[in-house]
């Protein structure tokens, strides 16, 4: 049985989905009220906004470049080409 070899395995795509999660904890972590034109909200200057959350996303986005370059294990078994 020949077995097709892909560029990602299973662990790949799973840290690419802690990634992705890490990128959305960082987005959400950056919500909340903002100011309007007749009232201003100071929470939008809070460190959980300005610096908590940018430096979240920053991390999840270095998590996915890391489960794109991280190399599949090689499988013990051997696949022998017919010719």
């Amino acid at each position: 049985m020949k077995r097709t070899n892909f560029a990602f395995d299973k662990t790949n795509y799973l840290l690419l989905l802690v990634g992705i999660a890490i990128i959305t904890i960082g987005f959400i972590l950056m919500t909340g009220p903002g100011s309007t034109e007749t009232h201003f909200e100071p929470d939008i200057f809070s460190f959980r906004r300005i610096k908590l959350a940018p430096a979240v996303c920053f991390f999840g986005f270095v998590f996915v470049i890391y489960a794109i370059m991280h190399k599949p294990r090689k499988t013990t078994e051997t696949t022998k080409t017919q010719e």
